[in-house]
């Protein structure tokens, strides 16, 4: 499908040839906004891997004259009750009127999807941006999106070795294999972040396609999960991002906190990087995470390096399933 937005600019489908172009865009938008390269082609592929992610329905490009592409539009629609949107414009070509085209594109789309979920449920559009992106907030702001929280990148260098693990006793490590460790994972991974505010439970296929199977990065190797037994414990979920190690996943389960598990994690994470010649390692985290999580970052030596500001929509009112306190 191809729309005109103006008299030099097109709107149509994108193709899975232009993926690299998309990221290429992505990372002068995050240099103007963050100040550094934040996007990775190899992290954005699997969004459109996604059976219920359609290329012809939920994702446009805009493209100027000389064919760059300087504008991305997508909304992914597999979790109804909580739908997430990506909205992307060159820094030269912002506040001319390609935001609006595009968030009524992703808006009347998001439509389509209320009905897919649960009745007297709340249904909301949700996005996010560099805390730098001034225009940005401002236009969302006016398009009645409210703030709602902030997730902070976090950064540790490693200029030298880090500090040795110290488990807990009773814990050893064991290497992560796909065929027989996938679905307990799954299962560690989603009952730890029942605990984190924003969470709906998760769907195994899902994990698995985001996870492992659409990346082509994915390296077992780097997946390491602490066990008391037979039992999941803990879990560092790792990977290269861009020229960085990032920890993409860290959790422990309820039984299993309180005694170290974490940092000891976070700490043979890092040595195993360090040991790999990659020496920063990054992750993200909800600012008023309700584990105390950041408190343990900061307490493995890592510092906030960026911020993402979280915004959203109500798109219908009811019952909003997510996790927003601790149970005891």
């Amino acid at each position: 499908m191809i729309k005109k937005l103006a008299v030099d600019m097109l709107v149509r489908t994108p193709s899975e040839n232009d993926q690299e172009a998309i990221v290429a865009m992505f990372n002068i938008c995050d240099l103007a906004d963050c100040g550094q390269a934040d996007s990775s082609l190899e992290d954005f592929r699997p969004r459109w891997q996604n059976p219920s992610f359609r290329l012809e329905t939920d994702a446009w490009v805009v493209v100027a004259p000389d064919r760059e592409i300087i504008a991305y539009g997508a909304i992914e629609g597999h979790r109804p009750v909580r739908l997430f949107f990506d909205l992307r414009v060159h820094p030269k070509y912002r506040e001319q009127g390609i935001e609006e085209h595009l968030l009524s594109l992703i808006e009347a789309r998001a439509t389509e999807f209320i009905a897919l979920a649960p009745p007297d449920v709340q249904v909301a559009l949700q996005s996010w941006l560099h805390a730098g992106n001034l225009p940005g907030h401002t236009f969302l702001e006016a398009q009645d999106y409210i703030g709602t929280r902030h997730d902070w990148g976090m950064r540790i260098d490693l200029p030298q070795a880090p500090a040795k693990p110290v488990w807990p006793e009773g814990i050893t490590l064991r290497p992560f294999v796909t065929e027989r460790d996938a679905r307990a994972v799954f299962e560690a991974d989603d009952e730890a972040f029942r605990d984190h505010w924003g969470h709906l439970p998760g769907v195994f296929e899902n994990w698995y396609r985001r996870s492992i199977a659409a990346r082509e990065d994915f390296d077992p190797s780097l997946w390491f999960i602490a066990v008391d037994g037979e039992e999941i414990a803990g879990f560092a979920l790792c990977m290269h991002y861009l020229q960085d190690g990032f920890v993409s996943s860290l959790g422990v389960r309820r039984p299993w906190r309180q005694r170290g598990l974490g940092l000891a994690l976070l700490h043979h994470a890092f040595g195993e990087f360090y040991r790999r010649g990659v020496h920063k390692v990054l992750l993200g985290v909800d600012s008023h995470n309700l584990t105390g999580a950041v408190r343990l970052y900061k307490r493995a030596g890592m510092h906030i390096e960026l911020q993402y500001d979280i915004y959203e929509k109500e798109l219908r009112p009811g019952i909003d399933l997510r996790t927003q306190t601790l149970d005891e």
